[in-house]
């Protein structure tokens, strides 16, 4: 038990009570007052609450329950005591919000809710990633199927958010409110992916050229040294290929278009995206 009251750890729940917290202003807050959905296990409590006398809270730690007895073995013990953790700070955090203090909503505006809403979740999620724990539910289902079988966890995850989506319009009779559920989704997404990756403003280039020694030494002078240079056989026997791979900023994107141009008309770049980038002070 040292290693759950090492620095770390108290780093971990730091995250955690912050981005619960966070997360459970955003449901009571924004989400029940202007009847939107949000993903996972939250917005299967919230469709539960419009139909049951039960509180959102109480919700999600049922729902939890029989998913972390099933899954604990699928988690890891430190992981599966923080996700607990998260889960009764969280069911705690909403009811007292919605029973105790009689939280006002934010906004009464679905369109507005859904977008900050979405904002909210997004923040408080990722921090509780950083608190390296979840938020249960669909995570707990997610990385059980994907132990069993080649489904990636993403993809349940998305299964598992467009069935409590689809669900809601058998109980939310405005359809729109459902629409901005799923805007709010992506939002929440997207807002993960920025805290947790970065946002980053490069690309990944490959470089095809017959000259790579004058596009390298061009490259290094205006572009900077990083840059990795890879050997490799064409599809016909004997026939060597050589291709620049860099990492370049989007504003440098055009001059590199303009060098390759002019130094080799029959190159041609594969530029994609750099979704994430660790080390080199990333």
């Amino acid at each position: 038990m040292n290693s759950f009251f090492s620095k770390s750890e108290f780093i971990n729940h730091g995250f955690i009570i912050l981005g619960s917290l966070i997360l459970s202003l955003a449901i009571v807050g924004f989400f029940v007052p202007n009847q939107v959905i949000t993903g996972g296990t939250a917005g299967l409590a919230l469709l539960l609450h419009y139909i049951t006398p039960l509180t959102i809270g109480s919700l999600i730690a049922l729902i939890n329950l029989p998913l972390l007895i099933v899954g604990n073995k699928y988690l890891g013990k430190m992981f599966a005591i923080r996700t607990i953790i998260t889960i009764f700070l969280i069911s705690i955090f909403i009811d007292f919000f919605s029973q105790v203090v009689n939280l006002k909503p934010f906004i009464l505006d679905t369109t507005l809710s859904a977008i900050f809403g979405g904002i909210f979740v997004g923040v408080g999620l990722a921090l509780v990633i950083k608190g390296n724990s979840s938020a249960g539910g669909s995570t707990i289902l997610a990385r059980i199927i994907s132990s069993k079988t080649e489904i990636k966890p993403g993809q349940v995850i998305l299964i598992i958010d467009s069935i409590i989506v689809l669900s809601s319009l058998f109980i939310i009779e405005d359809t729109a409110k459902v629409l901005w559920s799923i805007i709010s989704i992506y939002i929440t997404t997207k807002v993960i992916d920025v805290i947790l990756t970065g946002s980053l403003n490069k690309k990944v280039v490959y470089l095809v050229t017959q000259k790579t020694e004058e596009l390298k030494q061009l490259i290094t002078q205006e572009l900077g040294p990083e840059g990795t240079i890879l050997k490799g056989d064409g599809l016909f026997e004997g026939q060597e290929k050589r291709m620049i791979l860099i990492v370049v900023e989007v504003t440098k994107l055009q001059r590199l278009r303009q060098m390759v141009k002019e130094t080799d008309p029959d190159g041609f770049l594969i530029i994609t995206e750099a979704s994430e980038m660790l080390g080199r002070g990333n």
